[in-house]
């Protein structure tokens, strides 16, 4: 439990860095996006009790990857939709998500999104720390806390879309994750699902 509580105060330093007011004007985002990529997977492998052993690769899994990432790419273009007529600031908060990408190569960042990002927060948000804490209080209760504590790390954003962004998303994969156990599918639904909607079918 005590690495489980240190890796978590880890990417809650890292979100910290990247999104609050007071640091994210003094580090570029996706260097230190990158950084607290690897910094998750190497705690992830080296922590994680028969990590390797959980995953596993066959066409059903692959199909449900992309399936889900196409599902929860109309979950956000709905939601995109609605908050836009139902809150005034929806639309402001959105735009300034993809202020990240500003500037930045859009090859280079779809590679990150691909290679890196969506693969290193599925390894550690889904494949250690929710899968660790089944193993110590039950699927649900482990669900819900990994969801929570997902959604928290991005509270310094004070971005109320970006955190409800993250709400849905840490439940999405968190409920996938429950029902299919293999990283690979969270990895493959992350990745694509991050390029789409930041990348190649921005909602703005």
């Amino acid at each position: 439990m005590k690495r489980i509580i240190f890796a978590v105060i880890v990417a809650a330093v890292f979100w910290f860095v990247m999104f609050s007011p007071w640091t994210r004007d003094y580090v570029n985002f996706w260097v230190t996006m990158a950084c607290a990529g690897i910094t998750l997977i190497l705690m992830s492998v080296f922590w994680g009790e028969n990590f390797i052993n959980q995953f596993s690769f066959s066409v059903k899994d692959v199909l449900i990857g992309v399936s889900s990432a196409v599902v929860l790419y109309g979950v956000f273009y709905l939601g995109d939709y609605f908050s836009k007529l139902l809150f005034d600031f929806a639309k402001d908060q959105v735009a300034n998500i993809y202020l990240l990408k500003e500037g930045e190569n859009e090859w280079c960042l779809g590679l990150l999104l691909i290679l890196l990002v969506g693969p290193a927060e599925e390894i550690f948000w889904r494949g250690y720390i929710q899968r660790t804490l089944e193993s110590i209080c039950g699927a649900w209760v482990a669900l819900v806390v990994t969801v929570l504590i997902y959604t928290l790390v991005h509270i310094w954003s004070f971005n109320f879309m970006l955190i409800m962004s993250a709400l849905v998303c840490g439940a999405f994969w968190g409920l996938l994750y429950k029902y299919n156990k293999n990283p690979v599918t969270l990895i493959i639904s992350h990745a694509l699902w991050d390029v789409s909607v930041f990348v190649l079918f921005p909602i703005v």
